[in-house]
């Protein structure tokens, strides 16, 4: 496996903000990582495109805080709890 998809694959475990951004815009956030330096082929690019989204919040969930980058940044409101 090529290294650049370990380091991607673990941001997206271990990183909120990171994690957040390629919900919100994966393409955008891929872009934002080869700019940063991580070389990732166009086959590479496509399997995470089409993995599904949620796997990366039910793998985190399961990764213990303590390996976490939780994210400092303001949650937008959600619904109340009852």
């Amino acid at each position: 496996m090529h290294r650049s998809i370990e380091i991607l694959i673990g941001r997206l475990v271990t990183d909120e903000d990171f994690r957040t951004a390629f919900r919100r815009d994966p393409r955008a956030a891929l872009d934002d990582a080869s700019a940063g330096g991580l070389a990732l082929n166009a086959s590479e690019i496509r399997a995470l495109l089409e993995t599904d989204p949620d796997l990366w919040e039910r793998v985190a969930a399961e990764v213990d805080a303590r390996l976490q980058k939780a994210s400092l940044a303001p949650r937008p409101p959600g619904p109340a709890a009852s």
